[in-house]
């Protein structure tokens, strides 16, 4: 089996025995992982635009937000992985045998109409941070960026830990930039703790809002998390099932814990250096976009050392981002309408629109901010079956979600929906 066939197919799992008999410490970690993958989507760089434009144009105030959209996330990716373990399907596989055939197929037209926006959001921003280290030009650098994605998924072929492995550790390329960023530019505790107050503001400020969300909750990896639980690990029993279920929260709770951490990171450096008496807070200043802004003052305010690890963590976003999205991709087609494309394919027309844009020479932190509203307004086709099929007894057994689970996803998906109309009430207004 080759890097360009069967991505989402997985041979059967190790047994949780098996796996716990290796010690509590060791047996602990090796069944973590799967929410590591999908975290990597939650910092890619779509959160990259929309968190710094945030910054730059609402200093602290969106804090707020990125909180609750990571507490939304945290409870959308614990139910996608519920899916796998409690049915040993993935969330695509269920809508293919529970919904009306057009349903199925709408859901998955408009599934990879998101995955290109993802694929969008992934090149621009890896294009953008080969550009700021190498200088390299942004097409070049985009089709870079396809090469490696594809090494690094080839890696899931040698079994899945390998390519968990090499996620996680891009994940903790991204943490450690920011981690060493936060402690160059020293912000005012005050101003972060007054962001985390809940504020209103314009259409601007919902557009960003819709945006973070957008960028927050992603619809290809709510499909993804469920495929990445389905198969990794065999189950003997029901309370075998109910054990496993108890680490996937956990592993959960710390990968998007950790991404948390970051989108708020991020927030917080821009709104300091955008705050900055000598940052490049005029329009002029700013016609980069807010990313090449940034990466322009942490070298003159702060110096080298934080912008080469702005751009570094940047570059592994997009790096780790791409091949996550491609395996989605994948799993959507292959779960949707039951079809395998080989994946240089299947990367080919995802990623054109990107191409197209890093050709044209558009304003690249603009369109990603563009390509996370139109993901947000994709998750609402990934949460209302996800919602609908785990509330089923019939379908999810023992593991069936509570009624105050069920309310609280319903509740999740009505409110990023109103937000949504809101905003589109808002646009076509003007």
């Amino acid at each position: 089996m080759t890097a360009q066939t069967e991505v989402a197919a997985q041979p059967a799992g190790p047994e949780l025995a098996l796996l716990r008999s290796r010690g509590r410490l060791r047996g602990s970690v090796a069944l973590l992982g799967p929410a590591f993958v999908a975290a990597i989507a939650y910092v890619d760089p779509g959160n990259f635009a929309t968190n710094f434009s945030a910054g730059a144009t609402f200093a602290f105030r969106l804090g707020w937000v990125i909180v609750v959209a990571n507490l939304m996330a945290m409870l959308v990716q614990y139910l996608s992985a519920k899916v796998g373990v409690a049915t040993g399907k993935d969330l695509p596989e269920l809508c293919r045998e529970q919904l009306p055939r057009p349903v199925s197929r709408a859901l998955w037209v408009q599934a990879e109409l998101v995955a290109m926006a993802t694929d969008m959001a992934e090149f621009v921003g890896a294009a953008i941070g080969l550009n700021l280290i190498f200088g390299t030009p942004l097409l070049v650098a985009g089709l870079i960026t396809a090469v490696v994605a594809l090494g690094i998924l080839a890696l899931n072929q040698r079994g899945y830990r390998r390519f968990e492995l090499a996620v996680i550790a891009l994940l903790g390329i991204v943490l450690l930039g920011f981690a060493y960023d936060l402690a160059e530019v020293h912000p005012s505790a005050a101003d972060v703790a007054s962001g985390l107050v809940p504020q209103l503001g314009g259409p601007a400020y919902l557009l960003l809002t819709v945006g973070i969300v957008g960028a927050t909750v992603m619809p290809h990896v709510v499909y993804l998390h469920s495929a990445l639980t389905k198969a990794r690990v065999s189950c003997a029993n029901e309370g075998e099932r109910r054990q496993l279920l108890r680490y996937q929260q956990l592993d959960v709770v710390v990968a998007l814990g950790a991404a948390g951490l970051i989108n708020l990171a991020m927030l917080v450096v821009a709104a300091t250096l955008f705050g900055h008496p000598g940052a490049a807070t005029t329009a002029a200043g700013m016609a980069g976009g807010p990313l090449e802004a940034a990466h322009a003052d942490l070298v003159r305010l702060v110096g080298g050392g934080a912008a080469l690890a702005f751009a570094v963590a940047l570059l592994a976003s997009g790096l780790s981002a791409s091949s996550v999205g491609t395996y989605a991709g994948q799993v959507v087609m292959q779960g949707f309408i039951g079809r395998r494309v080989p994946l240089f394919a299947r990367r080919g027309v995802t990623m054109l629109p990107a191409l197209i844009v890093l050709a044209a020479g558009l304003p690249p932190t603009a369109t990603l901010v563009l390509s996370q509203v139109v993901l947000s307004f994709g998750i609402p086709f990934a949460l209302v079956p996800l919602v609908a099929l785990t509330r089923r007894a019939d379908i999810m057994g023992a593991l069936v979600n509570r009624r105050l689970t069920t309310c609280a996803a319903a509740g999740t998906a009505g409110l990023i929906i109103a937000m949504n109309v809101y905003l589109l009430a808002v646009t076509f207004a003007h």
